[in-house]
């Protein structure tokens, strides 16, 4: 993920119980990344993406739920969301030589040159795996931002009910002095796009260039693995596309913002 991450915890619990929570928090993304780190070559999804065309690969249950997950929502979002972009001589049938076996936990791919990277979804999955630790530790109100574009709000700020978010493209609003907020409460903020003429970095499945223009999506919803899942495939589809996504998406969605179209 490499991005920095901002806890904000609300407790009468003691400094001591609270600083225990934020190195479990610590300590949990570290093994994250050592799971799904599609640029660690030491990485578990790293040794899989080297070795899973030669013979059937047995996963971790974290990782096999991952990429479980990402193959259910590939059909889901038909075909916008793709965790197989990065492969060598790319199609959208691609994704289809990833063979799971629920049985066996383990993963084969059909044809060499076969990559997967998990990048646009880690810091949503991480989001929800905070969230697990903080029930377990019975913390209600908190506010989690990873890199100013994955946020998972909890309860309520100190001041009041929810908590208020600011969001959108970070050139436009020094530009224009102003930006976009939201009030949030128990819910998930997530933003994809390009923030930048010369940061693009999401692959569109329909052609395999990178999506581009100074444009994002931001989405909430109540799941932040989901909401990562559907900001990225929202922005990868073309215009009457997404249209069709946020139709047989809108169950899944509390909220939608498309910025710079």
């Amino acid at each position: 993920m490499h991005t920095r991450v901002d806890i904000l915890l609300c407790s009468q619990k003691s400094e001591e119980e609270l600083l225990s929570v934020a190195e479990r928090i610590h300590e949990a993304l570290s093994c994250l990344e050592k799971t799904a780190n599609y640029y660690d070559p030491a990485s578990e999804l790293a040794v899989v993406n080297r070795t899973a065309s030669v013979s059937p690969v047995v996963l971790s249950s974290q990782l096999y739920a991952m990429v479980d997950l990402c193959l259910e929502y590939h059909e889901k979002t038909s075909g916008c969301f793709d965790v197989t972009v990065h492969s060598e001589n790319y199609n959208q049938d691609t994704i289809h030589s990833v063979c799971l076996s629920a049985e066996e936990q383990s993963i084969f791919y059909w044809q060499p040159g076969i990559t997967i990277n998990l990048s646009g979804f880690l810091k949503g999955y991480a989001l929800e795996t905070i969230r697990d630790i903080l029930h377990s530790c019975s913390i209600e109100n908190a506010l989690i931002n990873m890199g100013n574009s994955s946020v998972l709000a909890l309860g309520n700020h100190p001041a009041g009910t929810g908590w208020k978010v600011n969001f959108g493209n970070q050139s436009e609003t020094e530009k224009t002095g102003e930006s976009q907020s939201i009030l949030l409460y128990n819910e998930c903020l997530t933003t994809s796009g390009n923030e930048s003429e010369g940061r693009r970095h999401i692959i569109s499945p329909q052609n395999g260039n990178f999506v581009e223009g100074l444009r994002q999506i931001a989405v909430v919803t109540k799941n932040g693995a989901v909401g990562e899942i559907l900001s990225t495939a929202l922005f990868a589809a073309g215009p009457e596309q997404r249209e069709t996504l946020l139709a047989s998406l809108r169950p899944l969605l509390v909220n939608h913002f498309l910025i710079g179209y």
